[in-house]
């Protein structure tokens, strides 16, 4: 329910706190004090409308904060929680708006959208007024009513899990019949394409493979002469390496008869032997490398250039070939086989449509059932309310070819008036005042059932008085049992059934600039019995009116 609600610098409002309780809360008090501006501060913590006039004249920005105490399984947590905010503890709801048009919103301190705020509160807090028009113009609003009043909700949920279903395996049904159509037009050139890239088997990395191999062969055309002359020099006829060989012998014999004089020419020939030694292994090594067969450079640029060509007649990159032709395979695997996967997803779209019309079909007769009922519900309210003469109809079209995620049902309010009349929509046929009374007995039907945790009431009883105030004020009561009732009331008989009283009075600011300020009170006893001898007697209270008020208060009780 809502618990408080601050207000900041909103028209007439400067600074404004309030705390809510359970039960039923009357704000009242003369007209153009300010109720509006309660419940338009409201309506802007739900994600309703900003307008920059809304900022109270002089202030740059004004706020609004609503805050929440509902529970963990509340559909407004789930909604914010999927929306990566953290729910934790109450839900605060604070919208800031600027007197430039600009808007800011936060749920739980976290920044928000406004259409998130919009869609929560909604399901927190429901607004109706005497033209208001939310819960009874929307045919869906309907259906939902009556689903909640049977206990139906669950059963509509699972409903429209198995629509979807039933239209995704429709969707498939179309993506592959739109393949296999394709598939059959290109069926010459897909087998031609993949037989040539069958032909050409593709391995990936390959490219890089062949244009290293390529490009290493032909440097290695270019400097075989000099391979060649550099192995001739070390290992031909004029190798160094007999020579030095021989004089190292030599020094080696008579280096023992000069003790200290050949060793380092002894170690320098020694390594230069080695040092040879080693240029002739690497010459030879790398004769090696460099000797290939032309024919190999000729293969492996036909190789090279084959798939190159592939790649642009195909307009892929060469790496990618082979990923291709397993795409064709599987679209020609689509092909030959493609009548008869389609039809196992005729049968599959057929089953859930069977599946979906079935439960479909039962819901419809339990809507029926429950539409009597809530028929029934209403219509035991409407005597009290001065509608004895009205009747209250669900209308229910069943069509199984108009089928929805929402079933085979269109649903809609009837009403009649006056007997004799023809029923029709509850929009184009009641009053104004008519349409509030319907709204209070259809909330007061579906109590807990299909409603926010928090309902405001605007002034549903203008225009009405006596024993249909009385009998207003009662079903306000009742349904304040099951859900928190807010109402706006110029009735006494109203006011009198209140839990909770608030007085909201407009008067000089504090502060001496002469400015007017809007301020509401939490009204005592006394302060209840003078307030609703005032909504009896007008401006002049009467020792008659107080005693009428209190009459009210103790019968209310």
């Amino acid at each position: 329910m809502l618990v408080q609600l601050s207000i900041r610098d909103i028209v007439l409002i400067e600074r404004l706190d309030l705390e809510f309780h359970a039960g039923l809360s009357v704000l009242t008090g003369e007209t153009g004090a300010g109720k509006s501006i309660l419940l338009d501060s409201l309506s802007l913590a739900l994600g309703g409308r900003g307008d920059g006039s809304l900022v109270r004249q002089g202030a740059e920005r004004g706020q609004v904060t609503a805050v929440f105490d509902v529970g963990i399984d509340h559909p407004a947590r789930r909604l914010i929680r999927g929306n990566g905010i953290d729910d934790e503890g109450d839900l605060v709801f604070r919208r800031m708006q600027s007197a430039d048009g600009r808007t800011r919103v936060f749920i739980n301190d976290q920044p928000a959208s406004v259409a998130l705020m919009r869609d929560a509160g909604q399901m927190l807090v429901e607004i109706h007024g005497q033209h208001d028009d939310r819960a009874l113009v929307d045919m869906d609003a309907h259906r939902t009513l009556l689903d909640a009043f049977g206990g139906l909700t669950e059963t509509a949920a699972g409903l429209a899990r198995l629509h979807e279903a039933w239209r995704e395996a429709e969707r498939a049904l179309k993506a592959q019949r739109a393949k296999v159509e394709k598939a059959a037009r290109d069926a010459d050139w897909l087998r031609s394409s993949v037989e040539e890239l069958e032909r050409l088997s593709p391995r990936d990395g390959e490219e890089e493979e062949l244009a290293e191999k390529r490009s290493l062969m032909m440097k290695s055309e270019k400097i075989a002469s000099d391979i060649n002359e550099a192995n001739e020099v070390l290992n031909g006829q004029g190798s160094p390496a007999p020579v030095i060989s021989g004089l190292l012998r030599r020094l080696e014999r008579k280096a023992a008869d000069v003790p200290g004089l050949l060793n380092d020419t002894v170690e320098a020939l020694s390594q230069a032997m080695n040092a040879i030694a080693e240029a002739q292994t690497a010459v030879e090594a790398a004769m090696r490398a460099a000797d290939f067969n032309p024919r190999d450079l000729e293969v492996t640029e036909e190789r090279l250039f084959a798939l190159r060509a592939a790649a642009r007649k195909y307009n892929v990159p060469v790496d990618t070939l082979a990923e291709l032709a397993a795409t064709m395979i599987g679209d020609l695997a689509d092909l030959d086989a493609g009548e008869e996967r389609l039809a196992q997803m005729e049968l599959r779209v057929g089953e859930n449509r069977t599946a979906f019309l079935q439960a479909a079909t039962a819901l419809s007769e339990l809507r029926h059932h429950t539409a009597d009922a809530l028929a029934r519900a209403v219509m035991a309210e409407l005597p009290a309310l001065r509608l004895e003469r009205a009747e209250f109809l669900v209308m229910i079209e069943t069509d199984p070819d108009r089928a929805s995620a929402s079933g085979i049902d269109t649903i809609e309010f009837h009403v009649r008036t006056n007997p004799g009349t023809r029923p029709g929509p509850i929009m184009k046929v009641a009053s104004g005042g008519e349409l509030s009374r319907f709204l209070l007995a259809l909330k007061v039907a579906l109590a807990d059932r299909g409603s926010a945790p928090t309902l405001v009431f605007d002034e549903i009883d203008t225009g009405v008085g006596g024993a249909v105030a009385d009998a207003i004020g009662q079903r306000l009561k009742r349904l304040a049992s099951t859900v928190q009732v807010l109402s706006v009331t110029h009735a006494p008989q109203v006011a009198a059934r209140a839990a909770t009283h608030l007085l909201i009075a407009k008067g000089l600011n504090a502060d001496g600039s002469g400015s007017v300020a809007t301020r509401v009170s939490t009204m005592d006893d006394d302060g209840r019995r003078e307030e609703i001898a005032r909504m009896l007697a007008g401006a002049s209270i009467t020792e008659e009116a107080r005693a009428a008020a209190a009459s009210l208060l103790a019968g209310a009780d």
